[in-house]
């Protein structure tokens, strides 16, 4: 998984966009972010209200993809 990630001041990186497969997804706010002991996760929103957590393994840097939820549609 290729994410795009902004470093901050403090040299902490935050996800700015990655892609599934060829999709591009544009980060639109990060909800939360939380560390485990080997992993830091980050719950983001798209443009449209969908949500994604992606997981970085701290040792490699390696992003994965744990969770997705469509906006529900009223």
């Amino acid at each position: 998984m290729r994410v795009e990630c902004y470093a901050g001041y403090r040299g902490e990186e935050t996800p700015r966009r990655f892609y599934l497969g060829l999709r591009c997804i544009e980060v639109a706010s990060v909800v939360d972010r939380w560390l485990a002991p080997d992993h830091r996760y980050f719950k983001l929103a798209d443009a449209e209200g969908n949500r994604y957590i992606l997981r970085q393994e701290t040792a490699t840097h390696r992003w994965a993809l744990t969770s997705f939820t469509v906006k529900e549609l009223t």
